[in-house]
């Protein structure tokens, strides 16, 4: 019997539906050292800079700011945005399949939330068709805000008057899944698709 309570689906993209890893670019050979991509990843091409790129900073700003400042560092630097592309490993098919089961479902709404910079998203729109499955997605690069900050859920919740009880997320980074559940936001920490599969038939979601 299925869940009558939860009538929507809250997505997060890279990690959950979208292989993207900056590592298919910097490899275990691209630098002399893994001492050098250690110190490149945590010094440099930070996670948390990236943030602010899928936050609305400008990718062509921020490179030049981090060659100005690490200039040894140029061609690494520039290979972050410039290869970006060559980051993306493809869709997750068995997560996608999900996704289907999901969407064909008229129980249920589905959403992306997911923190991307703007003008990098207009690929993924190009390359992958079932981004455009979505009743409706909030983009961090659009939006000037991102996860986990409160506001950006809202922002969803919000626009497409989404109850947050009756709404279920779906993220692979555990810092965004407890910032949804602060929000009332039932949420499932995605490990694998298998694993995704699993919680939502146990939740009544699916069907087992």
């Amino acid at each position: 019997m299925m869940n009558n309570s939860i009538d929507t689906i809250i997505f997060d993209l890279g990690g959950v539906l979208i292989d993207w890893n900056p590592k298919y670019v910097f490899h275990e050979t691209y630098f002399d050292s893994p001492e050098k991509r250690e110190y490149f990843f945590s010094q440099i091409c930070t996670h948390e800079w990236n943030e602010e790129q899928d936050a609305g900073r400008s990718i062509v700003e921020a490179t030049q700011e981090l060659v100005q400042q690490y200039p040894d560092w140029e061609s690494a630097i520039r290979d972050f945005y410039g290869r970006w592309t060559d980051m993306l490993g493809g869709p997750f098919t068995e997560t996608v399949e999900i996704f289907r089961k999901l969407r064909d479902d008229d129980r249920y709404k589905t959403y992306a939330l997911t923190n991307w910079q703007a003008n990098l998203f207009d690929i993924a729109l190009v390359r992958y068709d079932f981004l455009h499955w979505f009743d409706g997605r909030v983009v961090s690069g659009e939006e000037k805000t991102r996860k986990p900050f409160p506001e950006f859920y809202r922002r969803l919740l919000d626009r497409y008057q989404v109850d947050p009880a009756k709404a279920i997320f779906i993220d692979d980074n555990l810092r965004n899944v407890q910032a949804a559940e602060e929000l009332g936001i039932q949420s499932i920490h995605f490990l694998s698709p298998g694993q995704l599969q699993q919680e939502l038939v146990k939740k009544n979601i699916l069907a087992g």
